[in-house]
C-alpha cells in the first residue's frame, strides 16, 4: 500500500488538503490536537471549525478577488465549498454557513472515506523524514512546542508575537500631484532601487492633525487569552509611538530628511509619509511604519489626513492579533515545501495567507503538490493570473521577506490585464477583465495537472 501523506493539523486548510489526497486515490492522515489538547478559541473537536465568524465573505466570482477564489476552488473539488453550499444561511453577496453543522460535515465527509484517517493528539515536533511526506496546516493557534520546532529548524527568530499590521494602498488611488518616487538621499545603484519609496509630505499643520488623530482614535482590545503575547518589537503600533511623544514619528518612520519633493521643491517637508512597494507587479503598496490597532473607520479618517492618500483605497487596513505564521517567502520553494527539509510542506494561514478562504485554497494546492511527488510527478506553476497562483506566488517569493505580513487574495496581487485601464471609474470593467482571464488559466491549469 502506498504510504500515507500526513497533515499536522485538522482547520481548513488541513481539511481541504486531505480530501484533496484521498479524492486522488492515496491515503491520507490528518493529526490534529484537539480534543486533547485544546486552545482558547476552539469550541468543539469539528474538523475545519470556524472559530472567528462564521463567512467565507464574497460569493461574486465576477468582479471580486475572494469570489474568483471560491469559483476556482470549486473547479478544483473544494470539500470546504461543497458543505459550505449545503450549509450555506442569508448573508447578502456572503458565503456564510451554519458554523457547527457545516464542521460535522466535513468531519463525517473525511471520516466516511476508506482512505482517511483522523489521528487525535498532540504533533510537538517537526516529524522525522520516516513520516514522508508531510503537510503542517496548524494554522495561528500552533502549539508552542511544535513552534519552538519549527523555529528550531528554521532559524527564525519569532514566530509568535502580537503582529500589528500596516495598511496596504492601491498604487493607482495614490494621488501622484501630491506624492512622488524617492529612496532617502537617493541611495541604490540602480534607477529602480533609487526610486523604491513613494513620499508624501506633511506641513506642521498636517502633522500635528495627524498626530491628534492618531492619540484619539478607538483601539482594539485585547481578548482574554491574548493579553500575554507581546508585541513584536520590531512593530510597535504607529499609535503607541505616537503615545511616546509628538515628536516621536517625526524622528522614526515619518523623519523627513534626504527627500527633496519635485512638486514644492523649495520647501522642506515637515514630515514624510513614506510607501513602499508590496509585490512585485508594483501595484499595491505598504505605508512604511503604520502598523495600527486602531479601528477600521478609525484608520480611514487618519489617513485620509495624509496629503496623496485622500482617496486611498486599501486592499488590506492595519490590524493587531496573536498570529503564528513563517516567512514563506525565505523559507519555502515555489512548491511550497520548506528548503531545509523538503519532506515538509506548509499551508494555510501559518504559511501567510490570512482568512477562511485563502487558508482553505493553500490546502487544496498543498494536498494536489502532495500527490504529485508521491507519483514522481512535478506540477506546473500555476499561473499568477488566477486567484490561487496570484497568492501561492505572493507567498512563496512575490513578496519581500522583510515586510512580509499575512495577507488576504486582492486583485492587486494579479498581474495587470492588458488593454484594460485602471483608476476607480473603470473598476468594474477591469475586475471582470481579470476574473474572466483566470477562470480560463485555472481550467487550463486543472486540465493540465
Amino acid at each position: 500500500m502506498t504510504e500515507p501523506i500526513h497533515i499536522i493539523g485538522g482547520g481548513v486548510a488541513g481539511s481541504e488538503a486531505a480530501w484533496q489526497i484521498v479524492s486522488a486515490g492515496l491515503p491520507a492522515v490528518i493529526h490534529e490536537m484537539r480534543p486533547t489538547v485544546g486552545t482558547f478559541a476552539h469550541q468543539t473537536d469539528s474538523l475545519a471549525e470556524l472559530v472567528c465568524s462564521n463567512s467565507f465573505r464574497s460569493d461574486d466570482h465576477e468582479s471580486n478577488a475572494v469570489g474568483l477564489l471560491h469559483w476556482e476552488m470549486r473547479e478544483a473539488g473544494s470539500l470546504l465549498m461543497e458543505m459550505a453550499e449545503v450549509h450555506k444561511i442569508p448573508a447578502g453577496g456572503a458565503l456564510a454557513v451554519d458554523r457547527e453543522p457545516f464542521a460535522m460535515a466535513v468531519t463525517e465527509r473525511l471520516l466516511n472515506h476508506p482512505l482517511f484517517t483522523l489521528q487525535r493528539g498532540e504533533v510537538s515536533s517537526l516529524p522525522t523524514t520516516d513520516w514522508g511526506q508531510t503537510i503542517i496546516a496548524t494554522g495561528p493557534l500552533t502549539s508552542s512546542s511544535l513552534a519552538q520546532s519549527i523555529l528550531k529548524e528554521t532559524g527564525e527568530d519569532s514566530l509568535a508575537f502580537f503582529d500589528a499590521i500596516a495598511p496596504i494602498v492601491y498604487a493607482d488611488s495614490i494621488d501622484m500631484t501630491k506624492a512622488w518616487f524617492q529612496s532617502r538621499y537617493d541611495k541604490g545603484q540602480t534607477k529602480e532601487e533609487q526610486t523604491a519609496y513613494l513620499n508624501c509630505p506633511m506641513d506642521r499643520d498636517t502633522y500635528e492633525a495627524f498626530i491628534a488623530a492618531l492619540l484619539n482614535s478607538e483601539k482594539t482590545r485585547f481578548k482574554d487569552w491574548e493579553k500575554d503575547t507581546p508585541y513584536f518589537d520590531g512593530c510597535l503600533p504607529i499609535e503607541v509611538m505616537a503615545e511616546r511623544g509628538s515628536e516621536t514619528l517625526r524622528f522614526g518612520p515619518m523623519k523627513p530628511v534626504g527627500l527633496t519633493n519635485p512638486h514644492n521643491p523649495n520647501e522642506r517637508p515637515y514630515a514624510v509619509v513614506q510607501l513602499r512597494r508590496d509585490n512585485a507587479l508594483g501595484t499595491l503598496f505598504n505605508i512604511v511604519g503604520f502598523q495600527t490597532k486602531m479601528k477600521y473607520e478609525e484608520q480611514i479618517k487618519a489617513f485620509s489626513l495624509i496629503p496623496g492618500l485622500k482617496n486611498a483605497k486599501f486592499a488590506r487596513l492595519g490590524g493587531i492579533h496573536r498570529n503564528t505564521f513563517i516567512n514563506s517567502p525565505r523559507l519555502l520553494d515555489n512548491q511550497m515545501r520548506l528548503k531545509s527539509r523538503p519532506d515538509i510542506r506548509f499551508a494555510g494561514q501559518i504559511s501567510g495567507v490570512e482568512g477562511y478562504v485563502e487558508s482553505g485554497a493553500m490546502g487544496i494546492l498543498a494536498g494536489r503538490l502532495a500527490v504529485a511527488d508521491a507519483r514522481g510527478d512535478v506540477l506546473v506553476a500555476v499561473p499568477q493570473t488566477t486567484a490561487m497562483g496570484a497568492l501561492v506566488t505572493h507567498i512563496t517569493g512575490g513578496a519581500d521577506s522583510k515586510t512580509f505580513q499575512p495577507m488576504n487574495v486582492n486583485f492587486g496581487l494579479f498581474p495587470l490585464v492588458e488593454g484594460v485601464k485602471g483608476g476607480r471609474r473603470n473598476r468594474k470593467s477591469r475586475y471582470k477583465a481579470y476574473t474572466d482571464r483566470a477562470k480560463a488559466d485555472w481550467q487550463a491549469w486543472l486540465q493540465a495537472t
